[in-house]
């Protein structure tokens, strides 16, 4: 029979025959041919016959041809470029995640795609006018990954709940109990009784209990193993696996030729203790995915227009469709909504890596995830807010930095040396007990294959980096994922940014010196500072009196130097004295905001900064163990007031542009440093995206940059120095966790080895030493969390 190279159909006897390899139909072929000319044909080395027919798919997806329908499952369109969120269940390994994240490369329509591994969920952007959602779910469908679309569903904003390990569960759980009932005679030896008679008819029912157990209730152990040793890989459900099949299949003899009744009790046993481990295991996950995703959210605000056009600022989950919003210049967009000012240019990269702005005119949709680079704009909300969408825009691959995690790695490759280990152990004891007692070399083989698995090595880094996670958070230390933990761990160097850092503007003294404004100019300068979201614009705008909220004909904001804004011919530059025009030689021994109208130089705002409590305490603390910098914009006015506050022989920097951190922070890793960069998150992106690990202080909690891996609080600076000892204190949790593991493997060997344990024992054994492990790290995370407060 002539099987299809990329579905396994049968072709029969109308084969296409291509590149020396059958296929059923032009569909499969084309598929091939995608494959091998965008050089994926590995796919086929680790899925081989996983494509599905284009034949059983055919027709199955013409609902999605109605624009009503696919709309309600595209979460983004601009007319442009679409995105679409699919749950795929097949997703079970790195190779699929490999192929999937692929996509483009087998559809130019196609831009993006990013697998969320845990939920099963794929992420896809593409072009409109390249491919449509039909064809995309049609392209997934065929290269084996077919999207499961439940429309009410998607309307509940949910996706599918996986409930088939409870199933599986229920199944095992059954069934051990009959089988423990149905071994009474054997246990027992009743011989004298009428049950004696019986006992074959128990064994057989004993078997048949057992079959659903093994090829359902296990199955998932027998096909990871199965994909891991096709794709020439050694994960850690081979043991087990091999573990429960040795079982079943000397049960299976002793039952057919009467020479026992076999082990079906521990088998049994094994599979449901396993399932209640990793039910375990799945659900304090679950619970530490939520407290990630709805409590640990990054602290993002966004300012309401009231009635009497009040500006508010609230909180994102407290916006409802109706309000009015003001939008500030390189503000993030929250909610879709409708434009109500005149024009808009929105930059979508944060959702589409596409960074040409996009012109809008009053009336306009305007999406979630864009960001404002027009001056301020108002909208009216169309929907409120999804946390967990502004979460993922914040994990968007569009700001994936290549830093690697380490513990992962070392979790990989301990868990594959352990496999390895573990096998060679088995097979040598068995060996060794079949010469010395044939009757303990099938239980010792066993016990050492269930008792010695490595689950408890592989959980250790999630759950302790997972629930430091969740305990940041709760205080007010809001990081992109785990992977940062251990990355400030490892920081040797901090380097602070001065204003709106180490400064705060909430109580800074302002004093104006220079010509008076007139009304007009004024009204024009408040207009163009509520345009910005600087730290020094929010402070110099609240100081100003209320004036008339008037639309700018003209906006632009220059990075690092200031704001320019134009309304009926006049003009008005905001910033530094080069920026403004000001060539005379600064006096000014504190932070100065310089204003020109038209081309006139009129005077300066003089800021007499204020600095955070507890900056004197978080660089003496810090100091101990890391270098310390500060490097600032502003001139070196506050220098010797510095000098004080902090510790001796800190050094300083001052009149750096952007540019000049970056590269201090780049000439700094050429030197093998480890860099945690501390800034406002607005002139410092650059930096902030170069560092090992860039933080962001967030005072107006309104502005939120994808360039930084974490926000902290500014009411929270001062436990700065905590947050780092405690993410070193996590990683030592993890090394202790991996001494645990092993050492609590190599006692279980011994006793395994030596024929002291029953499969059934290692089989409980094994998933309480993952449950342990858990515990322990939660228990000793929750202990530096209480250190924090």
């Amino acid at each position: 029979m002539t099987k299809c190279y990329h579905c396994s159909d049968n072709c029969g006897t109308t084969a296409i025959v291509f590149d020396e390899k059958n296929f059923c139909c032009n569909g499969c072929k084309t598929v091939y041919e995608i494959f091998q000319t965008n050089d994926l044909t590995y796919f086929y080395d680790l899925q081989s016959g996983a494509g599905t027919s284009p034949k059983a798919i055919e027709g199955k997806y013409d609902f999605l041809d109605s624009d009503k329908i696919s709309q309600r499952l595209i979460e983004f369109d601009d007319g442009t470029i679409q995105i679409v969120n699919l749950f795929i269940p097949g997703i079970h390994c790195s190779s699929c995640i490999w192929v999937l994240e692929n996509l483009k490369k087998l559809h130019p329509g196609v831009t993006n795609s990013q697998v969320d591994f845990p939920k099963k969920m794929i992420r896809v952007t593409f072009k409109r006018a390249g491919i449509s959602l039909k064809d995309l779910v049609i392209l997934l469908a065929r290269i084996g990954y077919e999207p499961y679309i439940s429309l009410d569903d998607y309307d509940k904003g949910q996706s599918t709940t996986d409930r088939s390990i409870l199933y599986k569960l229920g199944v095992a759980g059954f069934a051990f109990g009959n089988i423990m009932f149905l071994s009474f005679p054997e246990y027992f030896e009743v011989g004298e009784f009428w049950l004696d008679q019986y006992k074959g008819l128990f064994r057989w029912l004993m078997f048949a209990f057992s079959l659903p157990v093994v090829f359902y209730a296990g199955s998932d152990y027998f096909i990871s193993a199965y994909k891991g040793l096709r794709s020439k890989l050694l994960n850690i459900d081979v043991p087990i696996a091999l573990g429960i099949l040795v079982l079943f299949l000397r049960s299976s003899f002793e039952i057919a030729f009467n020479l026992g009744s076999g082990f079906f009790d521990s088998l049994t046993g094994l599979i449901f203790f396993l399932l209640i481990g990793r039910f375990f295991q799945q659900k304090t996950y679950s619970f530490l995915s939520f407290e990630r995703d709805y409590k640990s959210y990054f602290p993002i605000a966004v300012t309401r227009l009231n009635e009497k056009k009040k500006e508010e600022t609230v909180q994102v989950y407290d916006i409802k469709r109706g309000d009015r919003l003001l939008i500030r210049n390189k503000e993030l967009i929250p909610v879709d909504g409708i434009l109500i000012s005149n024009k808009a240019q929105i930059d979508y990269s944060f959702v589409t890596g596409e960074s040409e702005p996009v012109k809008k005119n009053s009336g306009d949709k305007v999406f979630a995830g864009g960001r404002q680079t027009y001056g301020a704009i108002e909208i009216e909300t169309l929907k409120s807010v999804s946390q967990s969408y502004l979460t993922q825009l914040w994990s968007n691959s569009v700001f994936e930095k290549d830093k690697a995690t380490t513990f992962q790695t070392l979790t990989d490759s301990i868990g594959k040396r352990f496999t390895i280990a573990v096998l060679t152990i088995a097979f040598i004891a068995a060996s060794f007990w079949m010469f010395h007692d044939s009757s303990k070399a099938l239980n010792v083989f066993t016990a050492v294959l269930i008792i010695a698995c490595p689950c408890a090595i592989a959980l250790a880094a999630p759950f302790t980096l997972g629930n430091m996670l969740r305990i940041f958070g709760r205080n007010k230390f809001y990081l992109k994922d785990s992977g940062v933990i251990e990355q400030l761990a490892l920081i040797d160097t901090a380097i602070f940014d001065k204003t709106g850092t180490i400064t705060t503007t909430q109580s800074s003294a302002i004093t104006y010196e220079g010509m008076e404004l007139t009304a007009e100019e004024e009204s024009l300068l408040k207009n163009t500072l509520r345009a910005s979201n600087h730290p020094l614009s929010r402070s110099l705008y609240e100081l100003l009196k209320e004036h008339n909220i008037e639309t700018l004909d003209d906006y632009t904001e220059y990075t690092g130097k200031g704001v320019h804004g134009v309304k009926d011919k006049s003009d008005i530059k905001v910033g530094s004295a080069d920026f403004v025009g000001h060539q005379q030689q600064s006096d000014y021994k504190s932070t100065a905001v310089h204003v020109s109208t038209n081309d006139l130089y009129k005077g300066c705002f003089v800021f007499h900064n204020n600095y955070r409590e507890g900056v004197s305490e978080v660089f003496e603390n810090m100091g101990h163990y890391l270098d310390l910098a500060v490097i600032s914009g502003d001139n070196e006015g506050e220098k010797g007031r510095l000098e004080k506050l902090l510790p001796k022989l800190t050094p300083l920097f001052f009149n750096q542009k952007p540019t000049d951190k970056l590269e201090f922070i780049k000439e700094l890793q050429a030197n093998d440093k480890k860099v945690l960069m501390v800034g406002d998150g607005l002139n410092d992106a650059g930096a902030l995206a170069q560092s090992n690990v860039g933080l962001a202080i967030s005072e107006n909690i309104n502005v939120f940059s994808p360039a930084c891996d974490g926000i902290l609080d500014a009411t929270k600076f001062r436990y700065l120095n905590k947050y780092i000892l405690a993410s070193k204190k996590a990683m030592k949790i993890i090394k202790l966790c991996f001494v645990l593991s092993l050492m609590y493997n190599v006692v279980g060997l011994y006793f395994a080895v030596t024929g002291q344990l029953e499969p059934v024992i290692a089989a409980i054994l094994m998933p309480l030493s993952s449950i342990s492990i858990v515990a322990f790290a939660t228990l000793a995370t929750n202990m530096i969390g209480k250190k924090l407060n």
